[in-house]
Parts: structure tokens; C-alpha cells; sequence
């Protein structure tokens, strides 16, 4: 495995967030238009995307939400890579990330049907927040933090 600190620019990150919003258009169902008007990956400059045998099959990214906070962006692992480790190890990357770049915490949405991304959160020490920003008040969402 290899694991590459890239931006959005970079074809692989791009070619994996297409699949990851061809998933979440199923699993989020009628909602889909709603979140992803808040999910453009144009201007991201802090992206992760980890190899297996030169092929791309994770993902993940940072973007400044305030001067304290990074929110997690775009995380994604093709389903046959899944429950090897890999979303485990690329939110650890961002979060070490985080911290080089100066912020205190992150942030993160995920969708209440989403239980493999839930469990992914609570298993590596995020805690359930109110839902912050166009997420506050949407029934499906459920908003996570972690300090760092």
C-alpha cells in the first residue's frame, strides 16, 4: 500500500469520488441533490489517496471549516478494500495533517444509513456533535468531532 498526499486536481481522487457519489446517490435516495450541492471537490487542497498495487482505492480529504477546525471531506474506499484498515489509516493521515497545518480539531457529516462510516467514527474517537451549518436540523445527518 501506498498512500499519496495529493489535491483535488489529481485524476485517481477524482476518478474514486465519482464512485463515492454513485454510492451515496443510492444510500441517500431523494436527499442526494441536497448534500451534494455541499460536496464539490474543486479547490480541495489537502486530498489523500492510497494505493494497492498502483491502483487507487481510498480516499479522503481536509478543507479549513473555521480557524480551529478541519472538516473531513470525501472519504471513500472501494467496496472490495473494504475491512482491510484503509479509512482507518487515511482518517489518522488527515488528522495528523490537520495538526501540521495548525487547527485543533475535525469535523465531519456522515448520513445516519451509513453505518459502516458511523461505526468507522466512533471507533476511532469522534464524538456526536449538534449538526453544524446546512446540516443543522437535517433528520439524516449526524455530525461528529475530535480534538486533537
Amino acid at each position: 500500500m501506498q498512500t499519496l498526499h495529493t489535491t483535488s486536481e489529481n485524476p485517481d481522487f477524482q476518478k474514486l469520488v465519482k464512485q463515492l457519489d454513485a454510492y451515496l446517490a443510492i444510500m441517500d435516495g431523494d436527499e442526494h441533490d441536497f448534500y451534494h450541492q455541499y460536496n464539490k471537490i474543486d479547490m480541495l487542497k489537502n486530498c489523500i489517496v492510497i494505493y494497492d498495487n498502483e491502483e487507487a482505492v481510498a480516499c479522503g480529504a481536509i478543507k479549513a471549516l473555521d480557524s480551529k477546525s478541519m472538516e473531513v471531506k470525501r472519504m471513500f474506499t472501494l467496496p472490495e478494500n473494504r475491512g482491510k484498515g484503509l479509512a482507518s489509516k487515511i482518517l489518522h493521515e488527515l488528522e495528523i495533517w490537520t495538526k501540521e497545518l495548525g487547527y485543533e480539531k475535525t469535523v465531519l457529516e456522515t448520513g445516519k444509513r451509513q453505518i459502516e462510516a458511523v461505526a468507522l467514527y466512533n471507533k476511532c474517537g469522534y464524538k456526536v456533535i449538534p449538526n453544524y451549518g446546512q446540516y443543522a436540523g437535517i433528520e439524516n445527518s449526524i455530525c461528529f468531532e475530535k480534538e486533537l
